[in-house]
Parts: C-alpha cells; structure tokens; sequence
C-alpha cells in the first residue's frame, strides 16, 4: 500500500495535490478526451515502430540474398 504511493518518490499529498491541479486545470471532461487523445497517439506510435521494423528486417534480409 505505502509503496504504490510513493509514486517517484512522491508522498500521498503530493499525489493528491497534483490530480486537485489537472483537475481544476481540465476539469472532469476534458480529462477522458486528453487520455483517449493519448491513447491513440501511443498506439499511433507504436504501429509506425512496428512498421518500421519489419521493413528494416525486410530490407536486410533482401541485401543479404544479393
């Protein structure tokens, strides 16, 4: 319990204080739209890595058989 919050070494005020700031920043809409918007762009991301590897895989694979 105690060392889930100690988020990065930050105490439970700490905590409580920084989600009191993004709350009153964003207020209680916004914030699902902000992590849908995060989501997608990290999953957006993670794609074009994917992508990207298989195509440098494919790239090597045809330079070696010439």
């Amino acid at each position: 319990m105690i060392s889930s919050i100690l988020l990065f070494g930050l105490g439970m005020w700490e905590v409580i204080a920084i989600v009191a700031v993004v709350l009153l920043l964003f207020g209680g809409r916004k914030i699902p739209e902000l992590a849908r918007g995060l989501g997608k762009g990290l999953k957006e991301f993670k794609n074009a890595t994917k992508d990207d590897e298989a195509g440098s895989k494919n790239d090597n694979s045809a330079n070696s058989s010439e």
